[in-house]
C-alpha cells in the first residue's frame, strides 16, 4: 500500500477510536442493547419516563447521544433536544436550556392595517417565562407533542446541587405522567441509585423506568474493537481483543484508548492486523498519554517516602481485587491480590494503614470507603484510575498478562 494511504489510515484511526469524547455516531456505537431497548420501551408508552444511572465512565453519555438516532417516528416530526447540566443550574435554567434547543413556527400579523398573515421562527424558550415552573413545562411539552414525537435527554443531572431543582424535576415527571403528555423525559447521571439523583419520591416510581448502566461485558468491549477495526479495513486477533477487554475493566474509555494506540502501532508496523504485540506497545503509549489529572493522582498515591514502600503494590492489588456490583472491595480481597503480586504472605494489619492513607488527602483521596471499622469496603473514587493502575503494573512488570486474566475471572463476582 502506498505511504500516502498508510498516513491517511493513521489519521482516520482518531475518528474511529475516540477515548476523549462520547460516541455519537450509530456506526461506532457498541453494546448496551438491553439498556437502549428499555429506553425505547419508555418512549413508546405514554406517561413513562426513564432515568439512566451508574458509575462515571461506563458510557451513559454515549447512550444518550444514540437515543435520538434509534427512534423513528412513523407519523412525522421528532423533537429530540439533548442538554448537559452543570453545578450552577436550577430548574429554570435546565428547562430554558432545553427549550432553547427547540425551534418553533407561529403565525404572526405585520404591524399596521395589512390583513396578511406570515409565519415567524422562534425558540420555545421565547414562549416561557424566565422562572419556569413544572406546570409551564407540562403545557409546553403538551403543545409540542401535538405535532411531534418529543424525547428530551438531560445529561449530567448529578451535577445539579440545587435540591429544589431535583424536587421540581420529580414533580415534573409526575405531572407529565398523570396527564399522559406524549413526551418522554430521559434523565442521565452518575449515581449508585436513583435516590442519589432525584431523591426519594415514591409517587413517581411507576412513571420512571430505572435503568442502571453496569460496566460493559467482555463481548461488548470486543464489539467496540471489532467495529473500529472493520471501519478501518483492519482485523484484530482474538488474543489482542481479550487483553484489551480484560484491561479495560468494563470501561469503554479504555477500549477506545487502547484500540486507538494498538491500531496506530500496527499501522506504524505496516500491518493490517492488530496483534497482541501491538497491544503491549499500546499499553506503554497509553500510560504516557493518560489525562494529566489521572497521572498526578497516581503519582501522589504511590509516592515513595522511604525504603520498602509498598503503596504501589497495594494500589495495584486494589485495582485487581474482586468487587461487588457497585465496585466495592474488601481488605480480604486486597490481601489475596497483594500476596499474588509480591509472592509474600501479607496479613491485613500490615497494609490496612495503606488503605486508609489512599482515602486521605495526603495520598490524593484516590479511594473512598464506607462502613464501620473491620467491616469497611473500598472503591476507587474515579473508576478510570483502576485500569491506569493495572497498566502501570504491566509496564513495570509487577504483574503479567496471565495474572491479569486470572484476576479478571473474579473481579465482578
Amino acid at each position: 500500500m502506498p505511504e500516502s494511504k498508510w498516513e491517511a489510515l493513521s489519521f482516520k484511526v482518531g475518528s474511529v477510536f475516540t477515548p476523549a469524547s462520547p460516541v455519537s455516531e450509530e456506526t461506532l456505537f457498541a453494546g448496551r442493547m438491553e439498556q437502549l431497548q428499555r429506553i425505547l420501551d419508555a418512549v413508546q408508552q405514554k406517561g413513562q419516563h426513564a432515568i439512566v444511572y451508574g458509575e462515571r465512565g461506563v458510557g451513559k453519555t454515549s447512550l444518550s447521544y444514540i437515543i435520538s438516532k434509534k427512534v423513528r417516528n412513523p407519523n412525522g416530526a421528532q423533537v429530540t433536544p439533548r442538554i448537559n447540566c452543570d453545578s450552577t443550574d436550577n430548574f429554570s435554567t435546565i428547562w430554558r436550556k432545553v427549550f432553547s434547543e427547540i425551534d418553533m413556527i407561529r403565525d404572526a400579523r405585520p404591524i399596521g392595517f395589512q390583513l396578511s398573515i406570515y409565519q415567524e421562527s422562534l425558540k420555545a424558550a421565547d414562549l416561557v417565562p424566565q422562572n419556569v415552573t413544572p406546570d409551564e413545562v407540562r403545557r409546553m411539552l403538551s403543545l409540542l407533542s401535538e405535532t411531534s414525537m418529543v424525547i428530551i435527554v438531560i445529561d449530567e443531572f448529578d451535577r445539579v446541587t440545587d435540591q429544589d431543582a431535583r424536587r421540581a424535576m420529580a414533580d415534573t415527571v409526575k405531572s407529565l405522567s398523570d396527564n399522559l403528555i406524549g413526551a418522554t423525559l430521559v434523565l442521565v447521571g452518575v449515581g449508585e441509585s436513583v435516590d442519589g439523583l432525584i431523591g426519594e419520591h415514591p409517587s413517581i416510581d411507576r412513571a420512571l423506568k430505572q435503568i442502571k448502566m453496569p460496566r460493559m461485558s467482555l463481548p461488548e468491549l470486543h464489539q467496540i474493537l471489532e467495529n473500529g477495526a472493520n471501519l478501518l479495513g483492519m482485523t484484530i486477533s482474538d488474543q489482542a481483543k481479550m487483553h484489551v477487554g480484560v484491561l479495560s475493566q468494563g470501561l469503554p474509555h479504555y477500549a477506545h484508548l487502547l484500540g486507538l494506540h494498538s491500531a496506530r502501532v500496527a499501522i506504524e508496523c505496516r500491518d493490517m492486523n492488530i496483534s497482541l504485540d501491538h497491544v503491549d506497545e499500546a499499553i506503554r503509549k497509553a500510560v504516557a498519554d493518560v489525562q494529566q489529572s489521572l497521572a498526578t493522582a497516581y503519582t501522589t498515591a504511590v509516592a515513595v517516602h522511604r525504603k520498602g514502600n509498598i503503596y504501589s503494590d497495594v494500589l495495584l492489588a486494589c485495582a485487581l481485587a474482586k468487587t461487588n456490583t457497585f465496585g466495592y472491595f474488601t481488605a480480604t480481597d486486597v490481601k489475596d491480590q497483594l500476596c499474588s503480586i509480591t509472592g509474600r504472605d501479607y496479613d491485613i494489619p500490615s497494609f490496612a494503614r495503606h488503605l486508609e492513607d489512599f482515602c486521605s488527602e495526603g495520598r490524593g483521596c484516590v479511594i473512598t470507603s464506607k462502613g464501620e471499622p473491620r467491616k469497611k469496603t473500598y472503591r476507587f473514587v474515579n473508576p478510570l484510575m483502576q485500569p491506569h493502575v493495572i497498566m502501570h503494573g504491566l509496564v513495570n512488570k509487577r504483574i503479567d498478562r496471565v495474572q491479569l486474566e486470572r484476576a479478571a475471572l473474579f473481579t465482578h463476582a
